[in-house]
């Protein structure tokens, strides 16, 4: 997930993921290089989502893009 592809597309995934989940914020999404599990946590204490599940879309969207 941490990957150069990951990276180089965050903001059009932020976008896809606000869209997703509208509950998500800015903060909820900030993205820190090593801190990823942390974001995760965020996503899912709003989304209610299982982390694989969440790290599952992301990986989907990448394809996607």
């Amino acid at each position: 997930m941490a990957d150069l592809r990951f990276k180089g597309k965050w903001n059009e995934l932020k976008g896809r993921a606000k869209q997703e989940w509208a509950d998500l914020t800015d903060d909820d999404l900030l993205y820190e290089e090593g801190q990823e599990d942390e974001m995760f946590g965020r996503i899912q204490k709003k989304t209610g989502k299982t982390i694989e599940d969440i790290k599952n879309w992301f990986d989907k969207q990448l394809d996607k893009i």
